[in-house]
Formats: C-alpha cells, structure tokens, sequence
C-alpha cells in the first residue's frame, strides 16, 4: 500500500437468501426467519458472515444478528456472493 492509497476499512455486501436456503432461529424466546446474510471481508482475506431476518410471529423485531449454520449449501451461496460482488466492484462506473 502507498501513501496515496485510501485506507478501506470495511467491505461488505448484503445478500438475499433463497427460500430453499432459508432457517429458523430463536433469539430471546422469540423465533425469526433469516432471509439476508451480510458478508464481511476480514483484513486477512477471509470472510465473515452473519445472518438477519424478521420475527416469525410478524412486526419487524430487533435488528439483531445469527450465527450462520455450517451448511454446504449456505458455504456455496456466500462464496458465489463473493465473487460476484468482486464482479460488480470491478466495473464500477465510479459516482455517476
């Protein structure tokens, strides 16, 4: 990195989950259907992603994060977002 090169501290894109892909989880007695993951690019290359959604019984609950489980097909959708938010960021126009 040189002097000029902004410092970044953070990428990370939302992700809406498929609904064959979708789970249940319960935080605080209360049960919520996850429908989005946000991905989180680590300094180390890595990448990091947590689960949100909305209460199953209705109303819009707490923006509260979960734990994404260790599925095959969830590991597969996260790194297929990757790679075509890296796709995306690539041919950015740059503010219009």
């Amino acid at each position: 990195m040189s002097d000029s090169d902004p410092e970044v501290t953070a990428l990370a894109v939302n992700v809406a989950v498929p609904s064959e892909l979708q789970w249940t989880d319960v935080r605080r007695d209360e049960e919520f259907l996850l429908t989005t993951l946000n991905i989180r690019l680590l300094p180390d290359g890595h990448v990091a992603a947590k689960a949100y959604g909305r209460p199953t019984a209705g109303g819009r609950g707490a923006y509260t994060s979960f734990r994404v489980p260790d599925r095959p097909e969830l590991h597969a959708l996260i790194n297929r977002a990757t790679h075509r938010a890296s796709e995306l960021w690539g041919a950015s126009k740059g503010l219009g």
